[in-house]
């Protein structure tokens, strides 16, 4: 369900795509959405791919070799349609299958998958685009319920620990190994759900960037259920 409140001024909604692609980031500005209900039968494009990693790309030379009914027409024409805006734009999308993300085994106590709220970065200026369209939406979390986890003094200390190095170039380090983009959630916040069919543009970490990046994250998939989206 899109459980988006109204309340939260850093998400602005439109009703198409050039709005969605136009409309700059400015103040707390950092999330634009294209809002839509879609119509099709998604779920029966995932059913006739057969695939066993745990992710895979589909391109649309195979979506279009798919024998779909009426409604899955639909949807696969909604998902060309997509890739084809989202191509125009400049953008490079991937349309992806997905029983699960790895998990990041490296740093138990800081786990930096997509699974943890963080934010994107780029030496350029670009942003990430991304609409699910079947399965478990990903997620936003307001910047002010967010708190950097390398500024939480005890995961501050740990890091340290782990480091060992000389102390100016714990920056660096931190940078390095991507902890300085993760957040944890402060008490009582609330995460928004991005919804299904609505297409996101969200704000990330560059140089030219005017505003805070979109924090979000993967969800955690519901068992047997494969995601659909598109995400670049």
């Amino acid at each position: 369900m899109f459980n988006l409140s109204q309340a939260y001024n850093q998400i602005h909604c439109f009703a198409n795509f050039q709005e969605l692609t136009l409309t700059p980031f400015q103040g707390n500005i950092n999330a634009i959405c294209w809002k839509r209900n879609l119509v099709g039968n998604f779920s029966e494009i995932v059913n006739k791919i057969v695939f066993k990693d745990n992710i895979v790309a589909i391109d649309e030379a195979d979506l279009n070799e798919l024998i779909l009914s009426e409604q899955g027409h639909f949807a696969r024409q909604i998902l060309t349609d997509d890739l084809t805006l989202l191509k125009a734009h400049g953008a490079l999308p991937t349309l992806n299958l997905i029983k699960y993300y790895d998990r990041d085994d490296d740093f138990l106590f800081f786990p930096t998958d997509v699974y943890s709220y963080h934010v994107d970065r780029s030496p350029i200026a670009v942003d990430t685009f991304l609409c699910t369209y079947y399965g478990e939406p990903s997620q936003i979390l307001p910047n002010e319920q967010a708190q950097q986890k390398i500024l939480i003094p005890e995961i501050r200390n740990e890091l340290k620990k782990l480091y060992e190095g000389a102390e100016e170039g714990f920056e660096a380090f931190l940078s390095e190994h991507f902890f300085d983009l993760h957040y944890q959630e402060k008490p009582n916040a609330e995460p928004i759900s991005l919804g299904l069919g609505n297409l996101w543009r969200l704000a990330i970490d560059h140089p030219e960037s005017k505003v805070l990046a979109c924090v979000h994250r993967a969800p955690k998939e519901k068992a047997g259920e494969i995601r659909l989206m598109i995400i670049c």
